[in-house]
C-alpha cells in the first residue's frame, strides 16, 4: 500500500480526540476509517485515498488519565486546499468509538511549502550574507583598495639618514614627524603624504635640519614614549607644533577621523616649552593647560636643577560639543530597522527614514552623503547595506541625523553624537 511521509506531503491536518472511556489506538483509527466511509464519495473514500498515496498514514497520539482518553491526530495530505480541508471536516462527524462518546475537533491545517519557504528564505539570506563578506568586492571597493595600495607603495627613503617618508616632504611646506615606518605608511593610507618617521628615539640630523626650514608638527604615539620623543626632540630641534595619539593608541592604528582630531587640536611648540619648563621647576607632572602661575620662580626655568625630571603629559583632548543627549531607540523602533536592513542585504543601497520611520527614499551609498545634504535637517534615521564608515557618520552629523543603521560600524559610540546600532544591536 502506497504512503507518503510528512515530508513529501503538501498539507497536515491537526485535530484533537477526547473520550469519555478508554480506548486503543487502532479503535481510533478504525472507528475514522468506518464512519467516514461512503460518506465523501468514491473519490474522497478515506481507504482508497491511502492506498493511491494521496494521504499519509494516520498519526494517533493518546494518553489515559482518570478514565478519559485523550490526544492529537496527524492527517498528512497532498490533495488540494478544497479537498484536505474536506477531509479534516469529515473527522469531526465521529461521535463515538467503540462504546464511548468521542469528540474530535480540527485545530489547524499546516500548509507545509509555507514553513519550508520560509526556512529557503532564511537560509537565503544567510547565504547571500556570507557570499558578500567573502567573495568580490565592488567597484568602489576595488577602486579604494588600489588607491590604498599605491599610496603605501609611495614610501621613499629620505635623507642622508635613509629615514621612512612620504614622497611629498620636498614640495610640502608642512611636514609631519612620527615616530617609525608604520605611523608613515598609515598616514599614507589617508592621504598624508607629508610625513616622515624618526627611527628611533635619538633625532637624526635629518630631522633637525627639516625643522630648520619647514613647519613640523610632531605626532606621537599616546603612551609615555611618546613624552619622551616630544622631549628628546624638542631639545635639539625647532619644533613649530606637538600632537599625540588617543590615550593608549599608536599612530599606526588610529583612523583618518582621528588623525584629523589629532591635528586639529596640535598645540604650538612654545607653548608645550613652557610647560615642559613648568613641569621640571615644581617636579610633578601636571596635564598640559593646567597652569599655576603664581607658584613658579623668576627667571628662566632651566636654572634649576630638579632631583628627578618627569616626562611631559599632555592633557586629554576636548570631545566635540555633542549637543542634545544620543536619543536611545525603542524595542519596537529597533525592530523595523532590523527588519529594513535585512530587506537591504545585498543592495549596496540605503533608505533614509523620517522621525515617523517612513522610508523618504532609497539610494545608493555612493549617493548618500550628497543626498542626506540636500534633504536637510527632515532625515531621522539612516539605514545602510554595509559598515558605518567615518564619512557617512560626518554626513549624518551634518544633517542632524539620530540614529545611523548598519552592518558593522568603524566609529565608536563615544566618537559621535549620532546613535549606532549594528546588526549585533538588533
Amino acid at each position: 500500500m502506497a504512503k507518503i511521509s510528512l515530508v513529501s506531503s503538501k498539507y497536515i491536518v491537526h485535530a484533537t480526540i477526547e473520550i469519555d472511556g478508554t480506548v486503543d489506538r487502532p479503535d481510533i483509527i478504525g472507528a475514522i476509517f468506518g464512519q467516514t466511509e461512503g460518506l465523501l464519495g468514491a473519490d474522497l473514500e478515506l481507504r482508497e485515498l491511502q492506498r493511491s498515496g494521496r494521504i499519509g498514514r494516520i498519526e494517533v497520539n493518546t494518553t489515559t488519565k482518570l478514565g478519559k482518553t485523550s490526544g492529537t491526530i496527524i492527517v498528512p495530505s497532498s490533495l488540494d486546499k478544497a479537498e484536505t480541508a474536506i477531509v479534516g471536516a469529515a473527522l469531526e462527524i465521529i461521535q463515538r468509538i467503540g462504546p464511548c462518546n468521542a469528540k474530535i475537533q480540527v485545530t489547524n491545517i499546516e500548509d507545509v511549502r509555507i514553513s519550508k519557504r520560509t526556512m529557503v528564505v532564511d537560509r537565503a539570506k544567510e547565504l547571500l550574507r556570507k557570499m558578500i563578506d567573502s567573495t568580490m568586492p565592488d567597484s568602489q571597493e576595488l577602486a579604494d583598495e588600489v588607491a590604498s595600495a599605491v599610496r603605501v607603495m609611495e614610501c621613499v627613503e629620505y635623507g642622508q639618514d635613509r629615514l621612512p617618508a612620504g614622497p611629498a616632504i620636498d614640495e610640502s611646506d608642512e611636514v609631519i614627524i612620527v615616530e617609525g615606518r608604520a605611523d608613515v605608511l598609515n598616514l599614507l593610507r589617508h592621504g598624508f603624504k607629508n610625513a616622515i618617521g624618526l627611527n628611533g628615539t635619538s633625532v637624526p640630523q635629518t630631522i633637525i635640519d627639516l625643522c630648520g626650514k619647514k613647519t613640523v608638527t610632531a605626532f606621537v604615539d599616546g603612551d609615555r614614549g611618546g613624552d619622551l620623543i616630544i622631549k628628546e626632540l624638542m631639545a635639539v630641534a625647532d619644533v613649530d607644533f606637538i600632537t599625540k595619539a588617543p590615550d593608549g593608541k599608536e599612530v599606526e592604528e588610529i583612523t583618518k577621523k582621528e588623525i584629523h582630531k589629532c591635528l586639529r587640536s596640535r598645540i604650538s611648540g612654545e607653548q608645550a616649552k613652557h610647560e615642559i619648563g613648568k613641569m621640571d621647576v615644581e617636579r610633578t607632572a601636571p596635564q598640559m593647560f593646567k597652569r599655576h602661575p603664581q607658584q613658579l620662580p623668576q627667571g628662566r626655568p632651566q636654572q634649576f636643577q630638579p632631583r628627578q625630571q618627569q616626562p611631559p603629559r599632555f592633557p586629554p583632548r576636548q570631545q566635540p560639543q555633542q549637543g542634545s543627549p544620543r536619543p536611545q531607540s525603542s524595542a519596537e523602533e529597533r525592530a523595523i530597522y532590523k527588519s529594513l536592513l535585512e530587506n537591504l542585504i545585498g543592495t549596496r543601497g540605503a533608505e533614509i527614514l523620517d522621525s515617523k520611520l517612513k522610508i523618504l527614499g532609497k539610494v545608493p551609498m555612493s549617493e548618500l552623503a550628497t543626498t542626506l545634504k540636500s534633504v536637510g535637517d527632515g532625515v531621522h534615521a539612516v539605514v545602510v547595506d554595509g559598515a558605518i564608515d567615518s564619512e557617512i557618520v560626518q554626513s549624518s552629523e551634518s544633517s542632524n541625523v539620530k540614529v545611523l543603521v548598519g552592518m558593522e560600524s568603524h566609529v565608536r559610540p563615544n566618537e559621535t553624537r549620532v546613535q549606532i546600532l549594528t546588526v549585533n544591536d538588533l
